[in-house]
């Protein structure tokens, strides 16, 4: 994971591009990983551990709606999560993650590893839903490793070679 997070540090620094992170059942582990690499803050903003409803919705500005109606685990959630952050710490880019690390908390609609991530920017957002499996500290690094992918994708959407 370091080699890839190494990569869109590098991407990122190139593109004088910078990002910001909202973590809920990664708890940091995202923000972890990126400033895991030498010179992160050249293009690391910083992070949000958001993982009461509340710091979603007065820090990140989650309308409180969409956590009544659909929950916190969701895809407008996530993408919410996203762009607050990307709006509060004035990045160019923002991730939101929010789902269901475990071992408890699972329903038979949003079972035990489901995880929403979002990857936003001005170009548009990209939002996808996983399922992953394991325990609780597999399934958080299955989401900071998605997570780290769907930012590369993005970035090479937005600046092909």
């Amino acid at each position: 994971m370091n080699e890839l997070s190494a990569q869109i540090g590098e991407e990122l620094l190139r593109r004088q591009k910078t990002l910001a992170v909202a973590e809920s059942c990664t708890g940091g582990l995202l923000g972890a990983a990126i400033t895991a690499n030498s010179g992160a803050s050249g293009y690391f903003v910083g992070g949000v551990i958001a993982y009461h409803n509340d710091v979603k919705h007065d820090l990140l500005k989650v309308r409180q709606e969409a956590l009544e109606r659909v929950g916190a685990v969701s895809e407008p959630v996530a993408q919410q999560m996203a762009l607050g952050v990307r709006a509060a710490l004035k990045a160019d880019y923002g991730i939101g993650i929010t789902g269901v690390a475990g071992p408890a908390g699972g329903t038979a609609e949003k079972p035990v590893g489901l995880v929403y991530i979002c990857v936003s920017s001005d170009a548009g957002d990209l939002v996808e839903a996983f399922h992953f499996s394991g325990d609780r500290a597999q399934i958080q690094q299955q989401a900071v490793r998605e997570a780290l992918r769907m930012l590369q994708r993005k970035l090479a959407s937005e600046f092909p070679k």
